[in-house]
């Protein structure tokens, strides 16, 4: 790009647009034909997505910081603008019914299935994906102060706007103890994300496994996630907790290793988008049927995450010095 401006603030157009064509789209969730909703879509999850990076990313943190602040707009999103985790009859899909609790009012199942899918999927991929598109810059801020302010501005545009129309479509609102209690979830998880150191530890020696390894258990993984049935209510539940537990800890291990990169940052992200990718095919639209021009959707959103994984590889994958590439050539 000839024009410094625009090369500065193009992967935060991409992260803009990326997050909620992941979050929705490649999931499997909206069809091709409504690709114009990315409207309203992008200031919430693209929004969402460039404030947690760009606020991290200011403040010399890492990925800790956007991960825990990741599950935080998960709550955000789920507890206020869908109210989703309390809305018995939600699109009348009965999500609170296995593993309720009827104390609390919220389903177990649908409260760590749908928190884990917009702090992994929505946030931590997107972001992963679309700095891995611009290595070289991966932790610098890519929006000056009025860029940031303007996103601040859509996001909060389109949470209240979300808000309005999902009461308005269900009339239903939660309780004032609802409320109140997702706000202090929300508060004390974003002050934890603050509390994380600001800069890594230093590096330990130790195994670290390919990128194609880790790529392939992030698949795995995530398609385990994603075929779990709901009707085996709390199972799901622990097994949900176990692999969410199990993933974090094998990562937070990992990533202190001197052979962990950038490329291992995009195997996880996409071995997890791919998952998305392939379950899309099998999975039960929230809008609309699952007919022949939903499936050429998902292959082109697939084939579009492909494309994406290959350019990104190739961006991150380490650059041999003119030495070693005559070494090679000889």
């Amino acid at each position: 790009m000839s024009n410094p401006g625009i090369r500065r603030v193009a992967p935060a157009i991409g992260l803009f647009f990326i997050a909620p064509l992941v979050a929705e789209f490649l999931l499997g969730d909206l069809p091709i034909k409504m690709l114009g909703t990315l409207v309203i879509l992008a200031p919430m999850y693209g929004g969402g997505a460039l404030l947690i990076r760009e606020v991290v990313r200011r403040t010399g943190r890492g990925w800790p910081s956007i991960f825990v602040l990741a599950f935080a707009y998960a709550v955000f999103e789920e507890a206020f603008t869908t109210q989703t985790l309390f809305n018995p009859n939600y699109l009348n899909l009965h999500l609170l019914e296995p593993a309720y609790i009827p104390t609390l009012g919220i389903g177990i199942w649908w409260t760590v299935f749908v928190l884990t899918l917009h702090t992994v999927w929505s946030i931590s991929v997107s972001i992963a994906l679309v700095e891995a598109l611009v290595p070289d810059r991966s932790t610098t801020p890519w929006l000056r102060g009025t860029g940031l302010a303007v996103t601040a501005v859509l996001f909060v545009l389109a949470a209240v706007a979300s808000t309005r129309f999902e009461i308005k479509q269900d009339h239903f609102v939660a309780s004032k103890a609802q409320f109140i209690w997702s706000a202090v979830v929300c508060m004390v998880v974003t002050i934890a994300a603050f509390r994380l150191p600001v800069r890594p530890t230093a590096r330990t020696p130790g195994w670290v496994p390919s990128p194609w390894l880790v790529g392939a258990a992030a698949l795995i993984a995530g398609s385990v996630f994603l075929v779990v049935p709901k009707a085996w209510g709390w199972l799901a539940v622990g097994i949900y907790v176990l692999m969410d537990l199990a993933i974090i800890a094998a990562i937070s291990v990992l990533c202190k290793r001197e052979g962990w990169n950038a490329q291992h940052r995009l195997a996880l992200a996409g071995g997890a988008a791919l998952a998305y990718a392939w379950h899309a095919f099998i999975q039960q639209p929230a809008v609309g049927s699952s007919g022949l021009s939903f499936r050429i959707g998902n292959a082109v959103f697939a084939a579009g995450l492909i494309v994406l994984l290959v350019i990104a590889a190739r961006r991150t994958a380490p650059q041999r010095s003119p030495a070693e590439m005559t070494a090679v050539a000889s």
